[in-house]
């Protein structure tokens, strides 16, 4: 095997009634870790969401209100959750834009604030599109020439997300073969201190709003120039909570 690990590389996938951030909730994780060794452990959990599963999404991944009704709330499922994760770097097909900040802000909602800012993140999906732009089955009918027969099942997902990753190794020589470079590769470290990106550093590593007519202003110039704006923003805007709460913590720290 040409992947190079120092720890783990947790490779995640979730299945939800839907794709909004903070609204629509989780029905299915998995994750498989991949270790240093090339051995694999897998686990995999539906969860109830606690709220109707809408055809549509149903129609996507299978999984319908029946499927769940005996499954574990997220709530009950957190610590497990986080077990799978802990001492890992993280993986997952278009894991950066949707299925870690869907996590983060899940994981929020029940009491748990993941920080996941020290960990790499390696998006398959990414190196996928600088070289080819095509979703997960076309990858694998591409790198393995094989049909993803398991598509939206969330343990398929991640098992043809590894060997797809393993075979872009291969396919690729001058991709970097450990988890830090392929994760600055990804993007990783382009990534906002909230999970949702709604918030952006600075060049001085300042926390500033990445929309708005304050984009690219520091909270802190904003609180002081316009409170009323930060004030709307924290009320009637809808930011994620995990967003919200960060927005809290920097205006208490600097007593705007």
């Amino acid at each position: 095997m040409t992947l190079q690990l120092e720890k783990p590389l947790a490779v995640f996938d979730l299945e939800t009634t839907g794709v909004r951030i903070g609204h629509d909730r989780i029905v299915q994780i998995a994750v498989m870790r991949l270790m240093p060794d090339g051995s694999r452990s897998s686990w995999q959990s539906l969860v109830n969401p606690e709220m109707h599963i809408p055809a549509e999404a149903s129609a996507v991944h299978g999984i319908r209100d029946a499927d769940v009704a005996d499954a574990p709330v997220l709530s009950g499922l957190s610590e497990e959750i986080l077990a799978q994760f802990e001492g890992c770097d993280l993986c997952g097909f278009n894991v950066l834009r949707f299925d870690l900040p869907f996590l983060c802000e899940e994981l929020f909602r029940v009491g748990h604030a993941w920080d996941t800012s020290s960990l790499r993140v390696v998006d398959p999906l990414r190196i996928y599109h600088h070289f080819e732009r095509r979703d997960l089955t076309a990858a694998a009918r591409f790198y393995l020439d094989k049909d993803h027969s398991g598509a939206h099942d969330a343990l398929s997902d991640v098992e043809m997300t590894a060997d797809v990753l393993l075979a872009q190794l291969q396919q690729y020589r001058d991709l970097p073969k450990d988890a830090a470079g392929l994760g600055e590769f990804c993007g990783d470290r382009k990534r906002s201190p909230d999970a949702a990106g709604k918030l952006v550093f600075d060049e001085h590593g300042a926390v500033c709003l990445s929309f708005g007519k304050y984009k690219g202003w520091p909270i802190e110039n904003i609180g002081r120039s316009d409170p009323g704006y930060l004030q709307w923003l924290m009320t009637k805007a809808e930011l994620p909570a995990s967003t919200l709460a960060i927005l809290r913590n920097i205006l208490s720290s600097t007593h705007v």
